[in-house]
């Protein structure tokens, strides 16, 4: 059988079973037109597979990304006698170490939020209260960049201070309640889009450009990346890649963790909360914010040590 073939045969079965398979389908592509379309399955030699793997660039993440939606597919092939081994490598690289996200300070988000009308020099495809808007949403209520430039006019309720996220990260559809401040600045910016001509129709996009189009992610990462070098915001940690956008959506996660801590409430008990608000899958990936600044860290010590003087005081 072709591999061409094989691949579609992979594919179809796996949405058969009602997954989410964009990601593994776009890699699945990538490795046939890597291979060649014309390709048998027996014909493809373990060095054509550890190139396609490794890529042009340095070892990453990637490669192991690469290699288990692989993996998935070969298995798939092997168990329904396509062919009789497989040509993946044995030999696994260590993976890279753990890319960590920047967590903003509250200095440094109030620093973005003022760059934000400063940051432009001459006048941009962007106004200066859009992206303010914007910037204090996903951190604010800590969406993902695609979820706030995916709302409609519709989904922001601001009447009811709810966020209606559609077509999310897991094709699920969730609320996100506003607080009073966000949901001001929204109205606010709802009031000068309105002012501006823009549709009012209930499908249109709420974050909109000059010319009233919605607005594509990667321009708005442009902007970001001028916006933060303007506030003076940098990482010194000695990791090479500046902050990012999604940053914010991490800074939130962890301040309100912080928050939590420093009221005294039980933090294990609102986690779940918080991962359905950010709209994890599960669990674990929410918890991975209860280790990831000094800062929580030293709440959550003092947590506990206020706990053992306790227990001690029971003996």
């Amino acid at each position: 059988m072709k591999l061409l073939k094989a691949v579609a045969n992979y594919i179809a079965y796996n949405k058969a079973l009602g997954k989410i398979f964009t990601a593994h389908e776009q890699t699945l592509k990538s490795y046939v037109r890597a291979i060649g379309q014309q390709a048998y399955l027996f014909d493809i030699k373990p060095k054509q597979v550890s190139v396609f793997l490794y890529g042009a660039g340095p070892l990453t993440n990637t490669w192991h990304n690469k290699y288990q939606i692989l993996r998935g597919f070969y298995c798939y092939v092997l168990s329904r006698g396509y062919i009789k081994t497989s040509p993946l490598p044995t030999t696994i690289p260590k993976r890279s170490p753990s890319f960590v996200p920047h967590i903003y300070s509250r200095h440094e988000i109030r620093a973005l939020l003022e760059a934000a009308f400063t940051y432009q020099i001459n006048r941009s495809k962007l106004e200066p209260y859009m992206v303010h808007a914007l910037i204090l949403l996903l951190y604010g209520a800590g969406l993902r960049i695609t979820e706030a430039l995916s709302l409609t006019l519709a989904d922001v309720g601001l009447p009811q201070a709810l966020l209606t996220i559609r077509k999310t990260k897991f094709n699920k559809t969730r609320l996100v309640p506003l607080g009073k401040q966000l949901c001001e600045v929204l109205s606010t910016y709802a009031a000068q889009r309105n002012q501006r001509g823009h549709s009012q129709n209930p499908d249109a996009s709420f974050f909109v450009m000059r010319n009233g189009k919605a607005i594509q992610r990667k321009s708005f990462e442009h902007a970001f990346k001028r916006i933060r070098a303007h506030a003076g915001v940098c990482r010194t940690d000695g990791v090479r890649q500046q902050p990012r956008l999604h940053d914010l959506r991490h800074s939130f996660a962890v301040h309100r963790l912080t928050t939590w801590y420093e009221q005294g409430v039980d933090v294990q008990n609102l986690l779940p909360v918080l991962s359905v608000y950010l709209g994890h899958s599960n669990l674990a990936a929410t918890s991975v914010y209860l280790t990831m600044t000094p800062a929580l860290l030293h709440q959550a010590n003092l947590r506990f040590a206020a706990y053992a003087l306790q227990e001690d005081s029971h003996e």
